[in-house]
């Protein structure tokens, strides 16, 4: 059984392989950033580089970033959500792009960590105003889950801006002018949990019941918003993030991220501390682990 620590190992070192240079956590207390109070993905401190500037490190990089998602705070209290995670990422910088990013993150999840693909589902970019759907994603994930006797028409959703698009603003619409953004596909992993009605009638990658959780999200940054609309980047860029939490909850087959093995032994110091019992008290004790941890 692999550890979260080990986790990260694994991912470093694959992407290490394929010629990124892992570089260094940045503060939770974003440098030279005003947008956010916190830094809360692996991205933000990088947007100089995907808005074109050169990074010293070059154009393939690697890294663990800890971040803060204070916009978070409200669904806490569920099976997946933290405001503390620590993010998986790996970026192109005008390099490589969807051709090399999805089956290099397949292959991780399926080949590095094991999961199991019967378990793994795709959602992609349909597209939104004058940005066309995301053809090539589509295609590239349905000859990969083809070759591995998948049925793509089973495994791969699409979605629009609302749910396939990221920007640190978030869908198109609420961008401001000068930010980057770009189409996302995302991997969901199924714990087969039984659907909540009270979501919708039919479950699905992006339902809220909890039975799918998101385990990465490939952004192709490719825009910028303008006075007019959207621009092209000077680059095709590609952010990769991935919770490191999402990924051993999903590695545990654990459908409840504070059970896995690296939050359970808080769980049951805060079951003895307060004499109350976790399976009766879920969502008081996910919100006291989840600040206890973020505070810290």
């Amino acid at each position: 059984m692999l550890s979260a620590s080990q986790i990260i190992d694994k991912y470093i070192s694959f992407f290490e392989k394929h010629g990124h240079k892992k570089i260094a956590n940045s503060p939770l207390i974003p440098l030279n950033d005003p947008t956010t109070l916190f830094t809360s993905s692996g991205m933000q401190p990088l947007v100089p580089y995907l808005l074109g500037e050169k990074h010293p490190q070059g154009v393939r990089l690697v890294n663990a970033q800890n971040c803060f998602r204070a916009q978070d705070i409200d669904e806490i209290g569920d099976n997946r959500h933290t405001t503390f995670f620590r993010m998986l990422g790996n970026w192109s910088l005008g390099d490589y792009f969807k051709k090399e990013q999805i089956p290099w993150y397949w292959e991780f999840l399926t080949k590095v960590i094991g999961l199991p693909k019967e378990k793994l589902y795709i959602t992609v970019f349909k597209g939104f105003e004058s940005i066309p759907r995301d053809e090539e994603s589509e295609k590239l994930w349905t000859e990969i889950l083809s070759s591995e006797g998948l049925d793509p028409k089973e495994k791969i959703f699409s979605y629009g801006a609302e749910k396939n698009w990221w920007s640190r603003a978030g869908t198109p619409k609420k961008m401001p002018k000068g930010e980057p953004g770009g189409p996302d596909s995302e991997v969901f992993f199924d714990f087969g949990t039984p659907h909540d009605s009270r979501f919708g009638e039919e479950c699905h990658p992006n339902c809220e019941c909890g039975r799918f959780i998101e385990i990465g999200n490939s952004v192709f940054m490719e825009y910028i918003k303008t006075e007019s609309g959207f621009e092209k980047l000077p680059n095709q860029n590609v952010d990769f993030g991935g919770g490191l939490e999402r990924l051993l909850q999903a590695y545990e087959n654990q459908a409840d991220i504070f059970e896995t093995s690296l939050l359970y032994p808080i769980l049951k110091t805060l079951e003895k501390i307060t004499a109350k019992n976790y399976k009766d008290h879920k969502r008081e004790m996910r919100i006291v682990m989840d600040h206890f941890v973020a505070a810290v």
